[in-house]
This record gives C-alpha cells, structure tokens and sequence, in this order.
C-alpha cells in the first residue's frame, strides 16, 4: 500500500542534485535565466551566464524544478531537449510583480515546501520521510533503508542504495547541521529551509535526527488554509468537507508537511477562519471538520493572494 502511494505521489528521482543542497538565492537565480532565455540550462556558456560550476547548474535547474518554480516545455527545434520555462506559479512568486520576488516572507518557505511534497513530487525521499515514515527520532541508515524498501514496493526499477543515501543526507543538511563529527563546507553552509524548524539532530549518535512536531511560530495561518484546500483539491473529491484528522494524518496533507498534530492544525484553522468568511470549523458528534462554503479552488487562489497583498501593503 505504502508503494502504490510513493509511486502515485512521486518520480523515482534521485540523486539529481549532484549533493547540494538548495543555497539562497538558487531559486531567484534559476527564475531569471530561465525567464531570459528556455534553454538558459542546456547552453554550453551555462556555467558562465549563471556564475557556477557545472554541477551546480544542474543542481540549480534540479531544484527549480523540484519546487514546482520552472517546467519543461516542448522544444520545436530541439525535441530531445525541452525548454525549461518559468510555471505559473514561479510567476506568481517571484515575477517582477510577484507574491514574494525576493523570498524575504518566511511564508515564502513554507509555501515552497508544500510545492516540493506536492504532486507530481521530484523528491520521493523527501516525500517519504513527511508521509510515509513512522519514526520520530531515527537513524539515517533507518530512514534510508525505508525508502529503498518502499521503491522496490512502487515497483521502482533499478534504484541504488547509493542514490538513496546521498538524497537522505541531502535531505537532513537541507533542514539541519549535525551537532557532532566531521563536517563538510556543505554541512555548514546554510539553506534556507533551515529556518523552518522541522527536522534537527537528536541527542546521542551524529546521525541520529527526530522532526520537530508541534505549532510552528513562522508558518501563516494562511499558508495552512491555502495547504488544506489545496490537498482537498489534490485528492480528487468533489466534496467541500473534510476532517482535520485527515488533513492532519493522511500521507500528502499539510498535518505530515508541517509536522503539526491534529491539535496544532486544528489550531490553526480557527484562526484562519476568522478572515475567511467562507471557511468554517465545525465539530459534529466530536468529529472536528473543515467546511468550505463555495468553489474550494477558487477559495484557495483568493486566500493566498489576499495573505501577500496584505503581506506587501504592510511592508510599504
């Protein structure tokens, strides 16, 4: 079961950003060069033009991609070699009169997040540590071996154990630096989602880790509103009801992203609704329920667009 939902969820990608992991600025800098110009990546000047070595221009276009910021594209002249264009949503975050050009909102962070575990996701690692992995506090050889299990169960050919560790190690230096043993210059170079809290080293072992649950004081009540109706679109139902326990639990939902309890989210939701006049938590018999009253995908552009409108005039 754990298989047929990474397969569904995710890509067998791995490995693919050549061991770094996402620096400040990468996105901002992927954006423009690719806004410039579709085949900025597959130049051979591309490590002039974007001021990086060869590795890290493909692991700039790995994370450009895998954050939902840029999309391929068909190339008419070239069809093996697609463009590589700015999606709708890179625009809308960091075009010149986007949400958030210059990722200076912390909310930024955390939307960029759930565009990375969304679907279709290009880090099923990443994937499978927030939704499929029950452990706390954990050893790395636990988690990589959890996914290398789960690969073979989605029916994932020829994916190497190597491939797997270098992504979990990616994975934990994207989030934290460990406390004990020998560091690399990439250990210590800071990555933006660190700032989000949601993994750090644990007591004992250098490779011992546990997530960080519980109530996130950065994380917009908005951004959890936009993430709840986002997964209620996401999983097909036509329905505008949803329980807080699936939001909160169900592999895929905001609860696993954000590693908030049914408690945190619900929480959350309270204050969220109180500027959505057409969202309301309700709680029948006990059983504590997301309502939306109204079109939920429409609902969700205008909670998002209002949180940066708003987000902007209080900036000027």
């Amino acid at each position: 079961m754990s298989g047929a939902l990474l397969g569904a969820a995710a890509e067998p990608a791995f490995a693919r950003h050549e061991t770094f992991h996402l620096r400040f600025g990468w996105l901002r800098k992927g954006f423009t060069a690719a806004l410039a110009d579709p085949e900025a990546f597959s130049k051979p000047n591309a490590t002039v033009d974007l001021g990086v070595g060869k590795n890290m221009v493909n692991a700039i276009r790995y994370w450009c991609q895998a954050y939902k910021i840029l999309e391929t594209t068909p190339n008419e002249k070239r069809p093996r070699t697609p463009h590589l264009t700015p999606s709708v949503f890179g625009r809308q975050l960091l075009g010149e009169d986007g949400w958030d050009p210059w990722l200076e909102d912390p909310a930024s962070l955390w939307l960029l997040h759930w565009k990375l575990l969304g679907p279709t996701c290009m880090a099923p690692v990443w994937w499978t540590a927030f939704n499929l992995f029950a452990h706390e506090q954990f050893e790395e050889y636990q988690l990589t071996d959890h996914v290398v299990e789960l690969t073979a169960a989605a029916g994932w050919k020829s994916v190497m154990e190597s491939s797997v560790k270098k992504d979990v190690d990616c994975l934990l230096r994207t989030f934290g630096v460990r406390r004990t043993g020998r560091q690399s210059m990439d250990d210590i170079l800071d990555c933006p989602t660190r700032q989000l809290g949601l993994i750090s080293p644990a007591a004992g072992e250098a490779r011992s880790w546990r997530f960080v649950t519980g109530p996130k004081p950065s994380l917009p009540a908005a951004i959890v509103a936009y993430a709840c109706l986002d997964f209620l679109t996401a999983v097909g139902t036509k329905e505008r009801t949803i329980s807080v326990a699936r939001l909160a639990g169900d592999p895929g939902a905001p609860g696993r992203a954000f590693r908030l309890t049914e408690s945190n989210l619900y929480d959350v939701l309270i204050e969220a609704v109180k500027s959505v006049p057409q969202m309301r938590v309700a709680e029948p018999a006990g059983l504590r329920q997301l309502i939306v009253d109204g079109d939920v995908e429409s609902l969700r552009d205008q909670i998002i667009n209002n949180y940066y409108r708003a987000s902007q005039e209080q900036a000027v």
